[in-house]
């Protein structure tokens, strides 16, 4: 068996040899450092007690819309690809479906990922193309069972420094306090404020989030009162816990400011089901202005993802639940829909707001000017569809002109898969390196000023962004 590409030292860096080479010390600067991940799925339950992976099936095929959604495409049903875990028989012909599947992922970001761990996570030594499904199913499984395969060791065999959840408002987070209080682990695991389910009157479980929401958090107030309050309260709780970030995903980045009447009216509207689309869509945008000024008063960075049309396929939805691999990207409208958010709060001292985007058309002309003005914006990395390594690419040349490097997040891995996080790290810090080597090469940056960019780029600007 020939040995796997992703065994490479030179993967995803410059063809010309002369830039590579340039690379390859930028590189090597940085290929050490540890992983700063602020933006995250990783269960902290599954740090707190060390749990086991499951089958590679159900670790690796299963769960990963990445992964389903192009074997889906292919003429593949979704209960062919959702069954691992039920069964060893099952999670077999899922792996066996996966490995008939492989040669549809060259050239994607999911076969880039999948190749590395597989070469650097599992040690299986060749490309998964050139074993047997049940060879390497068996040698995947094997792994799974070492005592020292599993989450705690391989935080630390990953070199994670910072690990970042992604949690309800709701969340009583004792797991992440027992991580914090365990002198025997050393990482911090941090949660993050999600409240969509609680912002989006569209959501199926609005109505009961915020009754219970109120009831838990509201200092005895009620209606619009005691929820705001209620969200404040929750949000404290989270910094109280060690908590850096809100994160916000929206269809569109639309934001604006309702007097205190407006926004109760709209509230009562929804809790009696009686609000209209256009109700929803004000009343989100309102919240997500509130969110901002919790920030700014609380310091919790905001992060904002819109743009994503979630369950696509209303049959697959029905079947299978949301992130199932048909969220489908749309074009959004920062430069008008933030505005009423940053004439507020866009100047407001010690403000961070992120902002992300899968639409690839923001970068250069809504995204880095905005950035390059108002010292609250940062950049937030190529995300989702975008975070292959030709997007990476054309991020950075779309707004580094712009903004230079002292304005973007750092990158943000933005995954479930635990086990890939190293290998998405690993590929953003080969592109950073490419990048700037063409800088180098091309004498627009001097190459001991790209050494201290790279640096800056791959750990500064992630712990200066999100105040680690």
């Amino acid at each position: 068996m020939s040995q796997s590409i992703a065994a490479n030292p030179d993967r995803l860096l410059p063809a010309d040899p002369g830039t590579r080479s340039i690379a390859r010390s930028l590189l090597e600067r940085v290929q050490d450092l540890p992983i700063i991940s602020p933006h995250g799925h990783v269960d902290a339950a599954v740090i707190e007690h060390n749990t086991a992976f499951p089958d590679p099936a159900a670790l690796l095929v299963s769960p990963d819309h990445y992964v389903t959604r192009l074997i889906h495409a292919n003429g593949v049903s979704m209960d062919r690809l959702h069954a691992a875990g039920s069964s060893a028989s099952e999670s077999r012909d899922v792996w066996r479906t996966f490995v008939d599947a492989w040669p549809l992922f060259e050239g994607t970001a999911s076969g880039y990922w999948l190749r590395t761990q597989f070469e650097s996570v599992f040690k299986l030594g060749a490309d998964l193309g050139e074993m047997s499904a049940d060879a390497s199913y068996d040698a995947i499984a094997t792994k799974l069972l070492e005592p020292g395969f599993r989450p705690r060791q391989l935080f630390k065999d990953f070199n994670i420094e910072v690990l970042a959840t992604t949690d309800d408002p709701l969340d009583s987070l004792d797991s992440h306090r027992a991580i914090a209080e365990d002198p025997t682990f050393n990482g911090r695991v941090l949660p993050t404020f999600r409240p969509d389910a609680y912002l989006n009157i569209a959501h199926p479980a609005w109505g009961s989030n915020v009754e219970r929401l109120i009831e838990t958090a509201g200092d005895g107030a009620t209606g619009y009162a005691g929820y705001i309050t209620a969200l404040e309260n929750r949000r404290r709780y989270f910094v109280d816990h060690g908590a850096v970030s809100a994160d916000h995903g929206v269809p569109t980045p639309a934001t604006l400011k309702l007097d205190a009447v407006e926004a109760e009216r709209i509230f009562e509207l929804a809790r009696a089901g009686k609000a209209t689309a256009a109700d929803r869509n004000t009343f989100e945008a309102h919240m997500i202005y509130q969110m901002a000024r919790m920030s700014v008063e609380d310091g919790l960075v905001m992060t904002i993802h819109p743009g994503s049309f979630r369950n696509h396929h209303q049959p697959t939805f029905d079947a299978f639940g949301a992130d199932t691999g048909h969220d489908i990207p749309f074009a959004v409208n920062y430069t008008e829909a933030i505005r009423p958010l940053l004439q507020d709060f866009g100047t407001a001292k010690d403000f961070h707001l992120v902002l992300f985007t899968l639409d690839e058309t923001v970068f250069s002309r809504e995204l880095a000017p905005l950035a390059g003005f108002y010292p609250s914006v940062y950049l937030g990395a190529p995300w989702w569809f975008l975070d292959a390594p030709d997007a990476m690419l054309r991020f950075r040349s779309a707004v580094t002109e712009t903004t230079g490097f002292s304005r973007s997040s750092g990158f943000i891995d933005d995954t479930r898969a635990f086990c890939s996080i190293p290998a998405r790290h690993d590929a953003s810090r080969r592109i950073e390196s490419s990048f700037l080597a063409r800088l180098v090469a091309e004498h627009r940056v001097t190459e001991d000023r790209a050494h201290e960019l790279i640096v800056e780029v791959v750990d500064s600007s992630p712990r200066r962004v999100f105040k680690l």
